[in-house]
């Protein structure tokens, strides 16, 4: 029977930004490692949304005080999920050659709560790290829906934003729908449906909501597998694209007017960013549009009256608080040409470049990217 012997290391701060470095060099203490944390960043992952979290990722780690903490990057390879530890140079992270053997070391999260932290293999010897946090940049299923929150819970390493139920909930837009109504907020009215199903029956159901509607998979970040559907003829084949993403699908009624966002950060005390609106020229907030903002525009702060923008700042911390976030979200509503709030949904890792939705609506109330990284991770990591 083989016998592994466990030592217990810490990253070189060489070791994580120097090139020539490599991955066999031994490893020693970090020099004044009682004031410096260890915090893991976890990047890639099997998800449609992977390419938009490496650019969060690596604006993240570009803007953490290296003072404070030590980071470690964590690459979850988009095709098997294979966890490694990355240590090369961040631009490979931005533009996707991370992934070498040059570069990278396989790890595998440690299931001893006390280690709180991972293992990997030196020469037949396993190695183990551990951390003081991890945060997750991670979008869509497989990292942002609960799955690598509950891992890193399981594993005792603290996490820095939603925990594992908080980020299940919010990642199924029909349970987030119900429990945020039950407290009185308004929200669309949908129709579920779960394979098998009949046809007729969802016909009513779209005449009933009526047309344009919206289908959509129950649980999908970035508008993946959403279709703005405008007559029958188009109702089924949105049903099946929906059906590629996820094994549920949502009917959902058209609210007019437009969407506005609230960025959330803090856990007991909450600060909130100002208001933001999306303007369209035509058709919906699609993925192609987040990205390239082709055809749209985004407004902070939105073009709105202060007192209008107060209540839906006041509506989002309550499903912020509903819904059993912390550390940080971006909350999505709509707002009809009458002022009525309807909830939209709520991204527990939204968008994290220096130019996406979430840090410019709190720049706007005067937090800089980095100030607003780093009080996140004071919400997450004991200093």
């Amino acid at each position: 029977m083989n016998t592994f012997h466990r030592t217990t290391v810490a990253p070189s701060p060489d070791d994580l930004t120097n090139l020539s470095q490599h991955l066999h060099t031994s490893q020693t203490p970090l020099e004044c490692s009682e004031r410096r944390k260890k915090l893991a960043i976890l990047f890639g992952g099997c998800s449609t949304e992977y390419s938009v979290s490496l650019q969060s990722a690596y604006s993240v780690i570009t803007h953490i005080d290296s003072s404070a903490y030590a980071c470690i990057w964590i690459g979850l390879h988009p095709h098997t999920g294979q966890w490694f530890w990355y240590r090369g140079d961040p631009e490979r992270i931005l533009n996707d050659s991370w992934f070498s053997e040059d570069f990278c070391i396989p790890i595998f999260p440690s299931t001893d709560q006390s280690i709180h932290g991972f293992h990997y293999m030196d020469n037949g010897i396993l190695q183990t790290v551990s951390l003081d946090a991890a945060l997750p940049i991670l979008h869509g299923k497989n990292g942002e829906d609960g799955t690598v929150q509950g891992l890193l819970e399981l594993a005792g390493i603290p996490v820095v934003g939603c925990d594992l139920l908080s980020s299940a909930v919010c990642m199924n837009k029909e349970m987030a729908h119900r429990l945020v109504a039950a407290e009185g907020i308004a929200v669309p009215l949908s129709f579920l449906i779960r394979p098998p199903f009949n046809r007729e029956s969802l016909q009513q159901a779209a005449e009933t909501l009526g047309y344009p509607l919206f289908v959509k998979p129950v649980r999908s970040g970035s508008s993946f597998g959403i279709t703005k559907v405008h007559a029958v003829e188009d109702l089924f084949p949105a049903i099946e694209h929906a059906f590629l993403h996820d094994s549920a699908v949502l009917l959902e009624e058209t609210i007019p007017g437009f969407e506005v966002g609230c960025a959330i950060l803090g856990t007991d005390h909450l600060t909130v960013g100002a208001v933001d609106e999306i303007e369209l020229s035509g058709g919906f907030f699609n993925y192609t549009e987040k990205y390239t903002l082709k055809h749209a525009k985004i407004h902070v702060p939105a073009r709105i009256s202060d007192h209008k923008a107060e209540e839906i700042q006041a509506v989002a911390k309550k499903i912020f608080r509903i819904l059993g976030c912390n550390g940080f979200a971006r909350v999505d509503l709509f707002l009809t040409p009458e002022g009525r709030i309807y909830f939209n949904e709520v991204n527990t890792i939204p968008g994290f470049t220096s130019h996406s939705r979430y840090p410019n609506m709190l720049k706007e109330i005067g937090l800089s990217f980095t100030e607003v990284i780093q009080r996140l991770l004071e919400t997450g990591v004991s200093i």
